[in-house]
């Protein structure tokens, strides 16, 4: 199920069904041609001017605006964003995220290397305090980057200075970023196909799942750790992302103690689910495990500023004598600015307890559609994270994905498919009640059109 192959559509292209919305498939151009209008000349302009990439350009839809839960297209269509990139944990064009970037700009706008300045240091001892990492009761140390790819990068560096080894085990299916070495670490083909040798050392296991490789995935872990001997650092998801899928119990708490043994960092990747949406502040304290180090980005900069961070226990600061990070726009204010606007609002809306109850509900709810619905396969989630896996007796899964995302973009609604077959919904944590309850209708209805329809 994680792994799926690529499909041939009817236009002849062959894709990588394993994440996303493809630009390449006929249910892609057809929802596209009609539903340009206002939007026709600026997607051009765009199919023009960029690099064509999957999941990227030729672009869907435009928009001009976004607001909260919603973001409206150039057609003036207004549609519930229920993907978001998972970067719009406290809302689109939160105000006060931009009141606090607009008094940073005010105030000061670039932190040149070999200087710090107040707000970037608060940052980094609030996130040094409240990060899992380590030993408990003992903050760890941080490094800020623009993006969530150059922290893990960042962690990736820490770990081969910090071991004096090379070698890393990560799963087959994973994303960490789309940089060589993070595609290299990474498991999903779309990122690595075609792009010839990777970083040497970069190990695989399947990931966790129902079948019998993925029953013995902690297993493998340990077999790996034990016959290489030499491995800096086991890289995960505490949780697979796209596909919403939690470790068996004990899981991590196995690979933990085997890293333990040999000496191995465990990095833990939380880049899209970090800062509450899973119903925890952090989804590692979910499985009763503290990595050594963690990497957070995405909705750390409010969905506006470029903003991500590596924490590491803090005995892991071993490395002053080298370049971990050494970024332009490392301690950048702005960012921190809207990082700490961003962790304000969290803790002031108490999001993190909203994200636990509205994710339940949504569990509730898919539960109780799946008897009159055998589009149905399975639902997962762990707070605003949530999984509805589709099946067909009569056609691919994967078609029957297309046909109830475009369905739903068409009805007002977008999110993620992953996997081919399954619908990730990851809302902002402010979603209203109603937002949500109009969200779960589209959805119940394009599912049920397709139950219907075979």
């Amino acid at each position: 199920m994680l792994n799926n192959p690529p499909s041939t559509e009817s236009t002849a292209a062959t894709v990588d069904r394993s994440e996303g919305d493809i630009n390449l498939t006929d249910g892609y151009l057809s929802y596209a041609s009609s539903h340009r209008n206002a939007t026709a000349p600026l997607l051009m302009a765009d199919a023009r001017y960029f690099l064509h990439q999957s999941l990227s350009s030729p672009c869907l839809n435009a928009i001009a605006t976004a607001d909260g839960s919603n973001i409206i297209d150039l057609n003036g269509n207004a549609i519930l964003d229920f993907h978001g990139n998972s970067s719009h944990q406290v809302g689109h064009a939160n105000p006060d995220v931009i009141a606090a970037i607009k008094h940073q700009l005010d105030t000061l706008t670039f932190c040149p290397r070999r200087f710090t300045c107040e707000i970037t240091v608060a940052l980094a001892k609030r996130l040094a305090l409240l990060a899992p990492v380590g030993e408990a009761n003992t903050p760890g140390r941080v490094l800020f980057a623009p993006s969530g790819t150059v922290a893990l990068s960042t962690a990736l560096k820490l770990a081969r200075y910090a071991t004096g080894r090379y070698k890393t085990i990560s799963m087959f299916g994973s994303f960490h970023g789309a940089t060589l070495d993070a595609i290299s670490v990474g498991g999903e083909r779309l990122f690595r196909e075609g792009l010839g040798p990777l970083l040497p050392g970069c190990l695989h296991v399947p990931p966790y799942d129902e079948s019998e490789l993925g029953q013995r995935s902690a297993q493998l872990i340990e077999s790996l750790l034990e016959s290489e001997g030499d491995v800096a650092a086991v890289i995960a998801e505490p949780m697979r992302w796209t596909s919403v899928v939690p470790p068996p119990p004990a899981y991590w708490q196995r690979v933990r103690q085997a890293c333990d043994r040999h000496g191995t960092l465990l990095i833990f990747d939380e880049i899209p689910a970090c800062l509450g949406r899973t119903g925890k502040m952090f989804c590692t304290e979910h499985f009763g495990v503290r990595p050594d180090i963690l990497v957070i980005g995405k909705g750390l900069g409010g969905g506006i500023v470029p903003m991500a961070a590596m924490i590491a226990r803090e005995d892991l600061n071993i490395a002053g004598n080298t370049a971990l990070g050494h970024y332009t726009h490392e301690k950048s204010p702005l960012g921190a600015a809207a990082a700490m606007a961003t962790l304000d609002v969290i803790e002031r809306m108490g999001l993190v307890q909203r994200a636990a109850e509205l994710g339940q509900r949504m569990l509730m709810e898919f539960d109780a559609m799946r008897p009159t619905l055998p589009a149905i396969a399975a639902v997962r989630g762990i707070g605003l994270h949530v999984a509805v896996e589709l099946k067909s007796d009569t056609l691919p899964a994967s078609t029957v994905a297309e046909r109830v995302l475009y369905r739903c973009l068409a009805d007002g609604l977008s999110f993620k498919v992953a996997c081919g077959n399954v619908l990730t919904l990851t809302p902002p944590l402010t979603v209203s009640d109603s937002e949500l309850a109009r969200a779960m209708q589209i959805v119940e209805r394009d599912i049920r059109i397709e139950s219907a329809a075979g």
